[in-house]
C-alpha cells in the first residue's frame, strides 16, 4: 500500500538531512576522538587500536539484532517501519556525542581507560539503534530505481556536508595559533554538533514519507523469522559483493580520517590546511555530483566503480611511492587520487537497495531491516579495522601520547599511512563490486520489471 504523495525533492532533501544527523556525531567521533583520547587523556594509541576493532565487531552483532526488531514490531501509531525508532534514537546518539568529549583527564589513568572504553561503547549501541532504521529507509521510501539513486546521492552529499564541511573548520578551534591543542575545545564544538544532529533527525522524521507498507497493525509482532532471513541473505550473491567492497570503503573512511589532521599539522605544519584540503574535496564532490547520475545512466553503477577504483589504485600508489613536499601540489593530487572513493560513496546506495529487491526477487518476501543490518555488519568490520589501523599505525611510526608535537621520523611515516591504506580500499571495493556482484544493468533492468509484475499482480 503506498501514501498518495509522489516523491519528489522533499524525500531527498530528508534522507540526506539524516545523513547529516549522524555524521555530526559519527565523522566527528571518527576523525577526532583518537585525537582526543591520545593528546588530551594520554592514552597509548595502541589501546585505543583495540578498543576501536573490539567496540567495532560487538557493534556489527547489535547491527543484526537492532536490524530484527523494526522487521518484527511497529511501533506508534503513524504506521511507520522506520521512522519512530529514529525518533527515540536520536537522543541517544547526541548524548553519546557529549560524553565522548568530556575532559577526564584529572581522573586516575585507570579510571580514564575504563571511562574510554564505556563512552565508545555506548555512542556504538546509540549509533547502531540509529543507522540501522534509517539505513534501511531508503527501501521504504520508493522502489523505483531511479528515486533510489537520487536518494543514494543524497545521502552521500549528507555525510560530505559534514565531513567536508563542518568537520574542516575543527582543527581551528581545537588548536592554537602555535599548534597546540586546546582540551575544552572538544566538548564545545561537540556541544554544537549533537544540537545540529538533533535538529537534522527532527527534519529528516518531518520530510520523508514510507510509501511501501505492509498491513502490520503497530505493535503487533509479524510473521517473521530470522534463520529464514539469515538464510536469503547468504544466498544473495551481490549483497555478499557489496560487503567486501564496503569493508574496504570504510578501512579508508576511518583509519584516512583519523589519519588527516595529523599529517597536515605535524607534517606540513599546517594545521588549517585540514580546512583547505576539506574545500578542494568539497569541490571535486560537487563535480562528481552533478555529472555522476549521467555517467551512471550511460555506462551503469557498476562499470563506474569499478572504473573509478581502477585508476585510484593506481593514483594511491604513485602518491604512497613518491613525497609531495608542496602541500597545496599535496592536497591536489591526492583529492583526484581518491576520485574513486568518492564515486562509491555516491552510489554504494542505490546498489545496496538493489541487493535488498534481489531477495524479493528470489524469495517474495522483504526482510529490509534484516539484510540491511546484515551488510551494516561488514560496514562495522571495515571501521573496526579501519579505526585500528590507523590507531596502530602511529604506534608503528613512534608516534608519543601526550607530546605536543611530533619528530620529523613520525610525521613522515603518519603521512606515509595516510596515502597507503587507500590501497587497501580500492582492491577490497575491485573484488566486491568487480568479481563478487554479479547485477550488471541488463540483470538489474530485468529484476525490476519481474518485481513490478509481481507487485501490481
Amino acid at each position: 500500500m503506498m501514501k498518495t504523495r509522489k516523491f519528489g525533492i522533499r524525500d531527498q532533501i530528508g534522507y540526506m538531512l539524516g545523513d547529516v544527523g549522524g555524521s555530526f556525531v559519527n565523522l566527528y567521533i571518527g576523525a577526532f576522538f583518537l585525537i582526543f583520547a591520545t593528546y588530551v587523556l594520554g592514552v597509548s594509541p595502541y589501546f585505543m587500536g583495540t578498543l576501536f576493532l573490539v567496540a567495532r565487531i560487538f557493534d556489527a552483532f547489535t547491527d543484526v539484532i537492532m536490524g530484527t526488531i523494526p522487521d518484527r514490531w511497529k511501533i506508534g501509531k503513524s504506521g511507520d517501519k522506520f521512522l519512530p525508532y529514529i525518533s527515540i534514537s536520536k537522543w541517544f546518539l547526541a548524548a553519546s556525542l557529549l560524553l565522548s568529549f568530556a575532559d577526564v583527564s584529572n581522573f586516575s589513568s585507570t579510571i580514564i581507560h575504563i571511562w574510554v572504553v564505556a563512552v565508545y561503547l555506548f555512542f556504538g549501541i546509540a549509533y547502531t539503534a540509529d543507522s540501522i532504521p534509517y539505513g534501511s529507509l531508503a527501501a521504504v521510501i520508493t522502489n523505483d530505481p531511479i528515486e533510489r539513486t537520487k536518494l543514494s546521492r543524497a545521502r552521500a552529499i549528507g555525510g560530505m556536508i559534514v565531513g567536508l564541511g563542518a568537520l574542516s573548520f575543527v582543527p581551528m578551534f581545537i588548536y592554537d595559533k602555535a599548534g597546540n591543542i586546546i582540551p575544552e575545545a572538544f566538548f564545545h564544538v561537540a556541544i554544537v554538533f549533537s544540537i545540529l544532529s538533533l535538529l537534522s533527525y527532527t527534519l529528516l522524521v518531518r520530510l520523508t514519507t514510507e510509501r511501501i507498507r505492509d498491513d502490520q497493525p503497530a505493535g503487533q509482532k509479524a510473521d517473521y523469522k530470522f534463520m529464514d532471513a539469515l538464510k536469503s541473505a547468504f544466498k544473495n550473491r551481490p549483497l555478499m559483493g557489496m560487503m567486501v567492497a564496503s569493508v574496504g570503503s570504510l578501512i579508508m573512511i576511518n583509519g584516512v580520517a583519523q589519519l588527516a589532521a595529523i599529517v597536515f599539522a605535524e607534517y606540513y605544519h599546517m594545521p588549517s590546511a585540514f580546512a583547505i584540503n576539506s574545500f578542494i574535496s568539497i569541490f571535486i564532490t560537487m563535480t562528481l555530483f552533478i555529472i555522476v547520475p549521467k555517467l551512471v545512466e550511460k555506462f551503469n553503477k557498476r562499470n563506474l566503480v569499478i572504473a573509478t577504483a581502477a585508476f585510484s589504485l593506481i593514483a594511491a600508489t604513485l602518491l604512497t611511492l613518491v613525497t609531495i613536499e608542496n602541500v597545496y601540489v599535496f592536497m591536489v593530487l591526492y583529492n583526484i587520487a581518491m576520485i574513486g572513493s568518492s564515486v562509491f560513496v555516491m552510489v554504494v546506495w542505490a546498489l545496496v537497495t538493489d541487493c535488498l529487491d534481489y531477495t524479493e526477487l528470489q524469495t517474495g518476501k522483504r526482510y529490509d531491516g534484516t539484510l540491511y543490518s546484515i551488510y551494516s555488519f561488514s560496514r562495522k568490520v571495515g571501521m573496526g579495522i579501519g579505526s585500528a589501523i590507523g590507531s596502530y599505525a602511529l604506534g608503528w611510526v613512534g608516534f608519543v601520547s601526550g607530546a605536543k608535537s611530533q619528530s620529523s621520523e613520525v610525521a613522515q611515516g603518519v603521512l606515509k599511512m595516510y596515502t597507503g591504506m587507500p590501497i587497501i580500499t580500492f582492491i577490497l571495493i575491485l573484488i566486491g563490486v568487480g568479481l563478487i556482484f554479479n547485477l550488471n544493468k541488463d540483470k538489474t533492468e530485468e529484476m525490476y520489471v519481474t518485481l513490478k509484475g509481481r507487485r501490481v499482480s
